[in-house]
């Protein structure tokens, strides 16, 4: 540990280090923690590495990219502009349906960035925009694969007859 803080400037020795352990990033200076070479080497080890990245960095499309095919939930360390980009939101939702979460408000509103969410985590649904907790289509999905969804719907959607008997 005592290395590892002495070297936190040191290009090089964190490369090593982080190529062993992409966590390892957190204990590198603020310089090197806004260096995209470096942090992208972290993320390649391990998403979760993204935490630790500047802040500069979590509003560049490549290292969020990246951070969230090894960690999707990291989604949540992006910057406002990426938590509205279909691409990145629509990745990080299929593999973890609370990233919706974080989506922005036009994601939220979006049918298949909604769809991916809801079919990885059904509650997830109450997130969704008011439009698409009122979208019967979705709603299914959602109470298939977690009956709970069923709470969150509309007040219309809760009087469908065929959404009450999925949610039993």
């Amino acid at each position: 540990m005592e290395e590892l803080l002495e070297n936190s400037d040191n290009k090089e020795y964190m490369l090593k280090q982080v190529k062993e352990d992409g966590k390892k990033l957190e204990f590198a200076s603020d310089r090197l923690k806004n260096d995209k070479e470096l942090v992208l080497e972290a993320l390649k080890q391990n998403g979760e590495a993204l935490e630790f990245s500047s802040d500069k960095l979590k509003n560049d499309r490549d290292v969020i990219k990246l951070g969230v095919e090894g960690a999707p939930w990291t989604i949540c360390y992006a910057s406002e502009k990426l938590r509205d980009d279909k691409e990145i939101m629509l990745e990080s939702c299929k593999n973890y349906g609370q990233a919706l979460y974080y989506a922005s408000e036009d994601l939220r509103d979006d049918e298949e960035v909604v769809r991916a969410a809801v079919a990885n985590k059904g509650i997830i649904i109450k997130y969704a925009s008011y439009r698409l907790r009122d979208n019967k289509e979705i709603a299914k999905i959602a109470i298939e694969q977690d009956k709970r969804a069923y709470h969150f719907l509309t007040a219309n959607l809760k009087n469908d007859e065929e959404l009450k008997n999925l949610a039993k």
